[in-house]
């Protein structure tokens, strides 16, 4: 299996499994930057049998002061909500929303993070599966309670790699800003009080990394996108940790493990003593 086979999966793998009647657990994680409350939309129509999740409540923990926007849930947090999806081991997971990878990837990386396997991104999202000429429902899905056990309750200490901010600015370290290009340059600042990015990291949009129907780009496309990344010491940060992920997952497709920091823009520019660039350089 390949490096992106074991991250992404076709809409059309998907519904092979279904129609062979694999076992498969669906995840709904619809969630945008103006609209972070997925549920009224997940409601109107889901993949047949997708169970909805809340990327605020469930893959977040706002208990948890100074690591930003959308701190990491704890294991412990993570395994109960798990078990109310419906995960089991052994079984497969999908997980899937309808905005450029964002709520998909963050769930992707937290799951895995806490040492859950077999997780895979739908490639192109709830588009994906329409395109592919498949049926959604409506409705709210009751799962039967799940038996998932997390290996790591500490997901800043995890399965997946994670870096502080101060490890941020040390020689040899690359850097990527996931933001759009005007937030990377400082022109504008929609969300956090400072406008700007990390002295050193270069701009590497999530979406440059997917086509414009949203789905990951073709293995030579995707490493044109990247660019000279390589193998070394590989960070992403965006705003809060949320679409960071969605680099990650490409990066992963690439053979690439980078890590994460997760506080992102929100943690770095809460602190008035770090510095801040300016413009489309590093």
């Amino acid at each position: 299996m390949s490096a992106r086979d074991t991250v992404w999966i076709s809409a059309a793998e998907v519904a092979r499994r279904l129609d062979a009647g694999e076992p498969l657990t669906l995840l709904d994680v619809r969630w945008q930057l103006g609209q972070p409350d997925g549920r009224a939309a997940y409601e109107q129509g889901h993949l047949p049998g997708a169970v909805y999740v809340s990327l605020e409540d469930e893959l977040s923990d706002h208990t948890v002061e100074g690591r930003g926007r959308h701190p990491l849930p704890s294991g412990t947090a993570l395994e109960s909500a798990a078990r109310r999806w419906g995960v089991r081991a052994g079984v497969p997971i999908v997980v899937y929303d309808d905005w450029n990878r964002a709520g998909s990837a963050r769930a992707w990386w937290v799951l895995t993070a806490a040492g859950i396997d077999d997780v895979r991104i739908l490639d192109g999202g709830l588009a994906a599966w329409m395109a592919v000429g498949r049926q959604l429902e409506s409705g709210v899905v009751e799962p039967a309670p799940g038996n998932v056990t997390v290996a790591h309750d500490d997901l800043y200490d995890g399965a997946r790699p994670t870096v502080i901010a101060d490890a941020l600015l040390e020689p040899g370290r690359l850097v990527l800003d996931a933001r759009a290009p005007e937030r990377f340059r400082g022109d504008v600042e929609p969300v956090d009080p400072v406008a700007g990015h990390i002295p050193g990291a270069l701009n590497v949009p999530s979406t440059r990394l997917l086509t414009e129907d949203g789905a990951l780009l073709d293995d030579d496309e995707l490493a044109r996108a990247l660019g000279d990344v390589g193998d070394g010491d590989v960070a992403v940060y965006c705003g809060s940790g949320v679409t960071a992920a969605v680099t990650i997952a490409g990066l992963a497709a690439a053979g690439v493990n980078a890590a994460l920091f997760p506080g992102s823009w929100s943690q770095w520019s809460s602190d008035p003593s770090r510095p801040v660039a300016r413009g489309s350089r590093p």
